[in-house]
């Protein structure tokens, strides 16, 4: 293995990070061209040197690839240790991509602290690559923190009007969460002698009742984060106030990694718990499908709309965690991808109207297809995809979730495809109050199609959910020997 090879994930980490530094670096609005080049240029190589995980890695083995470990703080065992499996290949790759496509979303809308707003988002990509990368304890949890803070700032310099309530809202929620997260690493890695490997973790011998609290600890971490019912409430104020870019990221990468956590870390350190505590995870996630999607089809806020539908979604995705069924974990990972990528194109079409007509009520638009026709297109196909049309990515997810789950209980698969029938209500209620109809705002004659620029990026999400949706062989290749290992070990641990 060449030295490329063997530090490819510290690249893909740290590249990113000490780009932003530079870009941060070009100073003043003064220079505002050249930090958005210069970010625009890094977010692509990062891209680039994001294709030999997926091109290199091995898809018949579940263990751990580009292994990088080495001592950090010897004297309390922490290491500098990151790998990657078919589980967050495909989450690295979709951080990458996104990336590029918020620098240029952000190309002409960001004019005041251009080189800050460009550099928060590099910095917070590679922080979001270490997540995903990380197989030490303390490791994850630095990442996992640290990220919050360039989404803090995002917000809270970019926003709305109440963006510094959002930003707040959103940092202590995760934060507090993440503060038991902490305590149950420190418990495991007494419990295992001195070790903050998250690997040796998934082999403890724990008792059934401290499986429960390590288990619950995780819970709060990564529920909050996902978000799940109850401790959803911060997410729609950060999206409504979070700048477009933000918005996209928020639900795209931000949100997978709640659900990151529960195949890393919770679901394999604790197996027995998370069976016992299954039954109630469904629940929420059932009462995320059906409940929030119904708040979602009262909502007069485009952004509010696409928040809420993104909770419902993310319920689809703990169902198909919990019912424990490999069509259904693999069906809720592809639902991930999916959703990382539709939600994001939703909230880039709000953008595109909001730099318009800085208004995002539903009210203020309608007859938009007359004025802007390839928009429109773009809007529609993804609304589809949100509603799950099938051949497109937001299909695949869905589908096989509740074919998964109606092998498990065909009861938990019958609410769980209601979900099919009011989030195509609730898409299509919006569509045709934006798209459709005559015009009733004169403003709304004066509205000038896609420029390049923004057909450029909705062109390229929109490659993205067709492939999927088209051909998601390869995607389920990768990730189906992880989530077998994980299945096995979660079935050995029940025998």
């Amino acid at each position: 293995m060449d030295f490329f090879s063997q530090h490819l994930l510290s690249l893909l980490i740290w590249f990113p990070v000490v780009g932003g530094v530079l870009v941060l670096a070009t100073g003043g609005d003064r220079r505002a061209v050249a930090a958005r080049w210069l970010a625009l240029g890094i977010s692509v190589v990062t891209f680039i040197l994001s294709v030999p995980l997926w091109t290199g890695f091995n898809r018949l083995t579940a263990d751990m690839q580009f292994v990088e470990r080495s001592p950090w703080i010897e004297r309390f065992q922490i290491e500098y240790f990151l790998g990657v499996d078919g589980i967050s290949v495909p989450l690295v790759l979709l951080t990458t991509i996104l990336t590029i496509v918020v620098v240029v979303a952000g190309w002409q809308v960001i004019q005041s602290r251009v080189a800050q707003y460009f550099a928060a988002f590099l910095i917070m990509e590679g922080l979001m690559i270490g997540v995903f990368c990380a197989l030490d304890g303390i490791l994850f949890y630095l990442f996992w923190e640290a990220m919050l803070i360039p989404m803090f700032l995002i917000i809270g310099v970019w926003g709305g009007p109440n963006r510094v309530y959002a930003a707040i809202k959103f940092f202590l929620y995760t934060l507090l969460g993440s503060l038991l997260m902490l305590v149950a690493l420190l418990y495991l890695y007494r419990a295992s002698g001195g070790s903050f490997d998250l690997l040796v973790f998934h082999h403890l011998p724990l008792s059934s009742g401290v499986q429960t609290l390590v288990f619950l600890a995780f819970f709060a971490a990564f529920a909050v984060k996902i978000p799940m019912v109850p401790v959803h409430t911060w997410l729609p104020d950060a999206h409504v106030e979070a700048p477009t870019g933000g918005s996209v990221i928020l639900a795209a990468i931000t949100l997978k990694m709640g659900a990151y956590g529960f195949l890393r870390i919770a679901m394999p350190i604790a197996p027995d718990a998370a069976q016992q505590i299954a039954p109630v995870i469904i629940g929420l996630s059932l009462l995320a499908v059906v409940y929030i999607a119904l708040v979602a089809l009262v909502q007069q806020d485009m952004k509010k709309l696409i928040a809420y539908s993104s909770i419902s979604h993310m319920g689809f995705v703990t169902l198909g965690f919990f019912v424990f069924e490999t069509r259904a974990m693999e069906g809720a990972i592809v639902q991930m991808i999916s959703h990382g990528f539709v939600s994001g194109a939703l909230f880039l079409c709000v953008g595109v109207l909001y730099d318009r007509l800085h208004s995002r009520e539903i009210a203020t638009y309608g007859g938009v297809i007359k004025v802007m026709p390839i928009f429109a297109f773009f809007i529609v196909f993804f609304a589809m995809a949100n509603a799950g049309l099938p051949g497109t990515s937001g299909f695949v997810g869905e589908f096989l979730v509740i074919l998964g789950t109606f092998s498990v209980n065909a009861w938990y698969a019958a609410i769980a495809a209601l979900t099919l029938i009011v989030g195509a209500a609730y898409t299509l209620w919006m569509v045709k109050r934006v798209v459709f109809g005559a015009i009733q705002n004169p403003k709304v004659a004066e509205l000038k199609d896609l420029d390049r620029r923004e057909f450029g990026v909705l062109l390229l999400v929109a490659l993205g959910v067709l492939i999927i949706g088209v051909w998601p062989a390869p995607l389920l290749e990768v990730m189906d020997a992880s989530v077998d290992q994980l299945l096995a070990h979660i079935a050995v641990s029940k025998l």
